[in-house]
């Protein structure tokens, strides 16, 4: 399917919700790298540093189901601008913070927004972009991946190490502040959504979104989501326990993951749009299984073996997000995709939080620091992506085309 080039306020709209993703995730990111600094300053437990990482996507699932109830209910433009504002005043609270239970609340709130800000950005690029671009769109919206690995993170890092860890919250605060007014600015009202079908209620429409097919859709993005994330919370240790990769070298190798993603993620968008979010998505699916078995079972390799496998391992199971959204925002009508994405949102989540707890199961650390049973998590990584291609059949077929189907 060849897509005629976007306008120029529609690069220029997707590059601000691009800006808005990047704010969030390096948010996300960059407490994690911070946690001796906050278990020395506050006396804090492992335990319960965990807690204030888990708290943002908990909250963010939380959120995600509350969304469905009003999210589709109000002017998208208006939703995404007070959401932002919300998560820029949590952000700035983080960096004010005087205590755990503070920047605990902090996190929370920030992930409250974060979480809903994701589905009404989608639903823009669902309402907005016509769908012989949508995956591009997407891609482009979800470089902010990459770029926060390649410079956010590391930026951030360097600001902490100058002016202490209370600095990158407020410099995030003001670059969101700048993004916000930037949207204020040039995105449109969007309410075209908010014009229901004749006999049409709210409720009936609220109903719809729970059919069995579009709620298949919320188990395809669950079932891709914990693939994945049974193995990311360990890859650290495991490159540092099992494959002798030093602590400093660490940020190296997320240095060139982010690079590789942030190449790759735009490309993928592009071949979403050419081939359809089902093909490309079934690709995806079966070509991480190598990277997944390759990097849970690679044996003590020189550096640059690891960190050419981690770059593959980290940007083909990134990108598998384009097609997925693709695919599903496609099938759901405008009056509810913004509920819809909300409650795709919270199923990515819980995901995310499910896989961890699994992996940890199945997880034991050697006397050496060294994992064991991480290969086995491979497998099941492996098993998961397999039961996924089975629930992306299904799915797909309905739709007349291997493509992403018109609104």
């Amino acid at each position: 399917m060849s897509a005629s080039p976007p306008p120029a306020s529609e690069r220029r709209l997707l590059w601000l919700l691009a800006a808005v993703q990047f704010s969030h995730l390096v948010d996300f990111m960059i407490i994690m790298p911070l946690g001796p600094e906050f278990m020395r300053l506050f006396g804090i437990s492992a335990s319960q540093f965990g807690v204030l990482v888990s708290a943002y996507t908990l909250a963010s699932a939380a959120m995600g189901l509350l969304g469905v109830l009003w999210l589709d209910r109000f002017d998208r433009k208006r939703t995404l601008l007070g959401l932002f504002a919300g998560f820029i005043a949590a952000t700035l609270m983080c960096g004010a913070a005087q205590s755990h239970l503070a920047l605990l609340l902090a996190r929370t709130v920030a992930g409250a927004c974060a979480g809903l800000m994701g589905a009404v950005i989608m639903a823009i690029i669902g309402d907005v972009v016509p769908p012989e671009r949508r995956g591009s769109a997407i891609g482009t919206v979800m470089s902010a991946l990459g770029l926060s690995a390649v410079v956010g993170v590391p930026l951030g890092l360097g600001v902490a190490n100058l002016w202490g860890w209370r600095m990158p919250f407020w410099s995030l605060g003001v670059f969101a502040g700048a993004v916000w007014l930037g949207l204020w600015r040039a995105l449109p009202a969007l309410n075209g959504h908010l014009s229901a079908s004749p006999g049409q209620s709210p409720g009936t429409s609220l109903l719809s979104i729970w059919t069995p097919k579009l709620a298949l859709g919320w188990l395809l993005t669950f079932s891709v989501v914990i693939s994945s994330f049974l193995l990311i919370p360990y890859l650290s240790p495991y490159m540092v326990g099992n494959l002798g990769v030093s602590a400093s070298q660490l940020p190296l190798v997320y240095l060139g993951g982010g690079a590789a993603t942030l190449l790759c993620t735009r490309w993928i968008g592009r071949m979403t749009d050419r081939h359809g979010p089902v093909r490309v998505l079934a690709s995806l699916l079966v070509g991480t299984m190598v990277p997944h078995l390759l990097f849970t079972h690679l044996p003590p390799s020189p550096f640059p073996v690891v960190a050419l496998v981690f770059a593959l391992f980290m940007s083909l199971t990134s990108s598998r997000v384009i097609p997925t959204i693709a695919l599903i925002a496609s099938r759901v009508p405008p009056a509810v995709r913004g509920r819809y994405l909300a409650v795709n949102m919270a199923a990515s989540d819980g995901a995310s939080g499910i896989a961890a707890w699994v992996s940890g199961l199945m997880i034991s650390t050697a006397p050496s620091g060294a994992l064991e049973g991480f290969g086995q998590t491979g497998w099941i990584a492996v098993g998961v992506s397999t039961l996924t291609l089975c629930i992306l059949w299904t799915l797909g077929r309905s739709t007349a085309r291997l493509s992403a189907a018109p609104t």
